[in-house]
C-alpha cells in the first residue's frame, strides 16, 4: 500500500494530509471536497457562507442551517454557557472589533468595547433541534466558531478515510493534528512537536507520543498585535472585552477527538497554569501541557512518558 500526502491552503491555513492504504490519492481527493465544503457553510470571512447568512437574517427570523453547522453550534453553546468556561461562540462582534490577524487590527476605544459586550451572551442564541434554526436574539449578534471548527473538521476527514479503510492517516489542519493507525517510520505512536512559543514557527518546545489521538495547541504566539507601547493577543475575554491575561503562553490538549481539544484549549485558557493542570487531572480521557509566560512547562499525571522536552 502506497502511502499519499497532500497539501492545500485553505482556512488560512495549509492542511496536510496522509493516508496509507488502497485508493488513498482518491480519498484525499474527495476529502479536500470535504473541506472545501466545510469552508463554504462555516467560513466567517466569506459573505456567501451559512454562517455570515446567519448574521444577515437570523436576528430578524429563525434560520435553518445544514445539520453540520446546526450541531457544532449547539455544541458549542453548551460549552460557551459552562460556568467560568473562557469559550464564547457569540464573541463576533467583538473579533470583528479588534481584528487581530488581519491588516486593519487595532485597539478599539473603551466604548466601542463596551457597546458590543451585550452582543455576546451565548444565552441569546436560540435553537431548535426539530427544525434545525438557529435564532439570534439581538441584533448586531454575530457567531464565531473559528475556536472548535477546525477540530470539527478534522474529526469528520479522519472519519471518512478509517470508514474506508485506510490503514494509517494524519490529519494536519495547521496545528490541529489528529492521527490513526502507525506512524510513517512503522512506530506504533506518532511523535507531535509542540511549539515553541518564544521561537518563531517549526521551533518545538517538547514532543508527545499519541496513537489514535489528537493534539492541539492554543497560544498567545499565534496572532498579536503590537500598539500603543502594549502587545495584544487573540484569545479574547468575553467579560472584559480585552485579550485574556494569565501566566499562559500556550495550552496544548490531548484526547481522542480533535473537536474535545479545540473545546478545551479554549474553555481553560483563561485559568492560570496551575488550575488547569489540576482541573485536566480530574478528567478522563484527557491530557494536557502548558507552558507558561516565564518559559516553564507543566503537564497532567497521564502524560509522563509520553511527552519529552526538547532543550534549547
Amino acid at each position: 500500500m502506497k502511502p499519499f500526502t497532500r497539501t492545500i491552503p485553505l482556512m488560512g491555513t495549509n492542511i496536510s494530509l496522509y493516508i496509507e492504504g488502497t485508493d488513498a490519492e482518491e480519498l484525499a481527493e474527495e476529502a479536500v471536497n470535504m473541506l472545501v465544503h466545510y469552508e463554504q457553510v462555516f467560513s466567517a470571512n466569506s459573505e456567501q457562507s451559512q454562517l455570515a447568512m446567519l448574521k444577515k437574517e437570523a436576528t430578524s427570523h429563525p434560520l435553518r442551517v445544514d445539520k453540520e453547522l446546526y450541531d457544532l453550534i449547539k455544541i458549542g453553546k453548551e460549552h460557551s454557557l459552562k460556568k467560568d468556561s473562557f469559550l464564547n461562540i457569540a464573541i463576533g462582534p467583538l473579533i470583528k472589533l479588534w481584528r487581530i490577524g488581519f491588516r486593519e487590527a487595532h485597539v478599539p476605544e473603551d466604548t466601542e468595547i463596551k457597546a458590543v459586550l451585550e452582543l455576546l451572551n451565548p444565552e441569546h442564541i436560540q435553537l431548535d433541534d426539530e427544525l434545525q434554526t438557529v435564532h439570534l436574539f439581538k441584533k448586531g449578534m454575530e457567531i464565531d466558531l473559528g475556536a472548535i471548527a477546525k477540530g470539527y473538521f478534522a474529526d469528520q476527514v479522519m472519519s471518512f478515510f478509517k470508514k474506508n479503510g485506510a490503514a494509517s492517516a494524519m490529519v494536519d489542519m495547521g496545528g490541529n493534528v489528529l492521527v490513526h493507525g502507525d506512524s510513517p517510520t512503522g512506530s506504533s505512536h506518532w511523535k507531535v512537536g509542540i511549539q515553541n512559543p518564544f521561537l518563531p514557527r517549526g521551533n518545538a518546545a517538547a514532543l508527545v507520543s499519541i496513537r489514535e489521538q489528537s493534539v492541539v495547541t492554543s497560544g498567545i504566539y499565534e496572532r498579536v498585535l503590537e500598539k500603543k507601547g502594549g502587545q495584544y493577543h487573540h484569545i479574547f475575554n468575553s467579560g472584559t472585552g480585552y485579550p485574556i491575561e494569565s501566566n499562559i503562553a500556550s495550552l496544548t490538549i490531548i484526547a481522542d477527538r480533535s473537536l474535545d481539544c479545540d473545546i478545551y484549549t479554549t474553555e481553560l485558557f483563561g485559568l492560570d497554569a496551575v488550575s488547569i493542570i489540576h482541573k485536566v487531572n480530574n478528567m478522563k480521557d484527557i491530557e494536557a501541557a502548558v507552558i507558561t509566560t516565564d518559559g516553564n512547562l507543566a503537564y497532567t499525571d497521564n502524560l509522563r512518558g509520553k511527552i519529552h522536552p526538547i532543550s534549547g
